[in-house]
């Protein structure tokens, strides 16, 4: 049998002109890392009345999305991430409004790929993950405001200097009030279920590349406050492996309050830390409950079998968590592994049977370490028209 290829994201590149930056290598502890609890004292109200984080399920006024620019971080791959994006975006405009955001002097090309239905803008961008790059949006007393976290480059890792003006940029032009968070993290690091429980890794915002000098505790009670959230539920995720530190939108999703979809590794794959990951949120979630008090259904989202995909490249993301919610619909990646891809599109239609789950292939997204769900970013409201 040859070498089992790379499973996931299994290590950050080093790009031309770019170097990696040491990451933060604090870990929680055995305790925490099996109760992912981390409480604010007691008596103390963190969540900030009027504020709400909506779930992804919930109607959708646009999707956004961006433009990938760097020829320095995609080099002779940029056609193909290019025609991924655009696919991505003339899926989901069959079903609600989308905006691409495009450096000026690509506006031309990037409306003739994406098509008629998209609206491409002129915006300053440099990457294609809006999930990160476009602040997170929350309910304050009925309006919605943008809550810009501060985007790094992944703690760094990369310099994105136009992508860490789009929060303030794209809110004016929208006319949405924008707050600063005290926090750096990307939209990526968040998943809600629209009733007050977030879960997030540990490892993608308690950490020294984004927040230095920070503990979990003080992190958690300023994203209460922020995001109008009543409890956090830490999974520890992987530290230094991919350079986002472990989102937890490519582990695990909400389908529905108390229901989560959790990724899996393919039955012949090897332990390693992206499974160790896996199992140690699946006991956290086994345990916890939610700001409701329910307990968790845990669904496995399996990967596909690496040697049956279509994609290759060591930051390659094959997980089917990354997954978008549109108005109407779901959009999860066609890896080229019919079994898994049928078997992954027949749970997700279990647990989104009112709306149309569309597969679409994204590999040269996947092989620079994201998927569908980290390409786009979603504003709550009314549809546009």
């Amino acid at each position: 049998m040859p070498p089992l290829p790379p499973t996931r994201r299994t290590a950050l590149r080093t790009l031309a002109g770019i170097g990696a930056v040491a990451l933060g290598a604090s870990a929680c502890g055995p305790g925490d890392e099996m109760t992912g609890i981390a409480s604010v004292p007691d008596g103390e109200d963190t969540a900030t009345s009027g504020l709400r984080m909506g779930a992804e399920w919930e109607s959708h006024a646009r999707t956004f999305m961006s433009w990938p620019a760097l020829e320095s971080v995609w080099a002779e791959d940029l056609p193909y991430v290019r025609e991924d994006i655009a696919r991505v975006a003339r899926a989901i405009a069959e079903y609600e409004y989308v905006v691409m955001m495009a450096r000026p002097e690509q506006q031309k090309a990037a409306q003739k790929a994406c098509g008629r239905d998209v609206e491409v803008i002129p915006l300053e961008v440099d990457d294609l993950w809006a999930r990160d790059t476009v602040p997170v949006f929350v309910a304050d007393g009925g309006k919605v405001t943008g809550v810009d976290f501060n985007f790094s480059g992944w703690g760094n890792k990369q310099v994105h200097n136009n992508d860490a003006r789009v929060g303030a940029t794209l809110l004016t032009k929208y006319g949405i009030p924008r707050r600063t968070a005290p926090l750096v993290a990307e939209g990526g690091s968040f998943e809600t279920d629209g009733e007050g429980t977030l879960l997030v890794t540990e490892s993608s915002i308690v950490n020294d590349n984004r927040n230095p000098g920070k503990s979990r505790d003080q992190i958690e009670a300023e994203l209460k406050r922020t995001l109008g959230i009543q409890k956090v539920i830490w999974l520890a995720g992987v530290r230094g492996q991919d350079i986002t530190d472990a989102h937890v939108d490519s582990l695990v999703r909400f389908t529905a309050p108390g229901v989560v979809l959790l990724d899996t590794a393919h039955p012949d794959t090897p332990p390693d830390s992206w499974s160790r990951s896996s199992d140690q949120a699946r006991a956290v979630l086994s345990r916890a409950t939610d700001a409701k008090g329910r307990s968790f259904e845990i669904i496995d989202l399996p990967q596909p079998d690496l040697y049956e995909i279509t994609g290759e490249g060591d930051d390659f993301v094959s997980t089917y968590a990354n997954f978008y919610v549109a108005n109407d619909s779901v959009f999860m990646p066609k890896f080229g592994d019919r079994k898994a891809d049928n078997r992954a599109r027949s749970i997700l239609r279990e647990h989104f049977p009112e709306r149309d789950v569309v597969q679409v292939q994204i590999d040269t997204i996947a092989s620079g370490g994201g998927g569908i769900h980290c390409s786009t970013h979603d504003e709550p409201g009314k549809p546009v028209d």
